[in-house]
């Protein structure tokens, strides 16, 4: 089930009985906490973020008199919220690089930015988006929007991850935010129905020259190399040919020179039905690719920093 989608039995703007209490729960903390004040919200990959802090803007838009930003740092999580708000009746105004000077935007209640875009719009003017009372962070982990904040002192921020640990172990999300609400758990959403129950499958390799970066995750460099190697691209084919051949299937690699050799490694055993995806790509490169894999039914997609977060 998509992040921000209900199942078929669901209206499309529908929220499931936990999520409308989750709703009501960071709602009515944000009408007690004092301006300053930053909530970080975390909940499961699957369980409704997006639907969710789209339903508490368009309650903050009723009940209070100032705007709200929401910021994402991928151009395909720009489009998926986008058109979520749309669902549950909010008119926003995306910021992407094609936009510059906002006249009309005394017209819009709701925006939506890059955040790197938004930065350096409030580097040439601090006042590029005036009256937001309300900053809502997309993928709140990544340390990228730090830099934001200081533009909204003023503000309330809620920070929306389902990971509540900084991409950077030095800089701690508890520096930004003072509070943490925690959702369902991964077991609460399978157990009622929410999520299905993955199967999961394990090789034994060996990953002892893999080294931990400053960040406290494993080194692009040492896995391009764990997992470029031969008998590794080998061993990815086989697991492939034995439990996905056949099906959609997304392959995530470290780096972009694993995602060319697995690309390359596939077409040579006469797969044709692949594509390879990465952030090289340009807007309508990735809209080509994601609407083919989409629509084929055996596609296969090795990808790199595109899919997950």
């Amino acid at each position: 089930m998509p992040d921000n989608q209900p199942n078929s039995q669901t209206k499309p703007n529908e929220l499931y009985p936990y999520q409308k209490r989750l709703v009501e729960g960071i709602f009515e903390r944000l009408s007690e906490i004092e301006k300053g004040t930053n909530l970080l919200f975390q909940l499961p990959t699957g369980g409704g973020k997006t639907l969710i802090f789209s339903e508490i803007a368009r309650k903050y838009l009723r009940d209070f008199d100032q705007k709200v930003l929401i910021l994402t740092h991928r151009v395909e999580l720009l489009g998926q919220t986008s058109r979520v708000l749309n669902s549950v009746g909010l008119d926003t105004k995306v910021i992407d690089s094609d936009v510059h000077d906002i006249p009309d935007q005394i017209k819009f209640k709701c925006f939506i930015a890059m955040v790197e875009t938004l930065n350096n719009r409030l580097l040439d003017n601090e006042c590029y988006l005036d009256d937001i009372g309300l900053v809502i962070v997309d993928e709140a982990h990544y340390n990228s929007f730090r830099k934001i904040f200081q533009y909204f002192k003023d503000t309330n921020i809620l920070g929306v991850t389902a990971t509540p640990l900084s991409s950077n172990k030095n800089l701690p999300l508890n520096e930004n935010y003072d509070e943490l609400i925690m959702g369902e758990s991964i077991a609460d959403l399978i157990d009622s129905g929410y999520l299905c129950k993955a199967t999961t499958y394990t090789y034994s390799v060996n990953l002892k020259s893999l080294t931990v970066g400053i960040s406290g995750d494993f080194t692009v460099s040492s896995s391009e190399r764990v997992y470029g190697r031969d008998h590794m691209q080998q061993a990815l084919l086989s697991a492939y040919e034995e439990k996905s051949k056949g099906k959609k299937t997304l392959i995530f690699n470290a780096g972009i020179a694993t995602s060319i050799k697995v690309y390359d490694l596939f077409v040579a055993h006469g797969f044709q039905n692949i594509r390879h995806l990465d952030s090289t790509f340009s807007s309508q490169e990735r809209r080509e690719v994601l609407d083919w894999f989409r629509n084929t039914s055996d596609g296969i997609l090795t990808s790199v920093g595109i899919l997950t977060t």
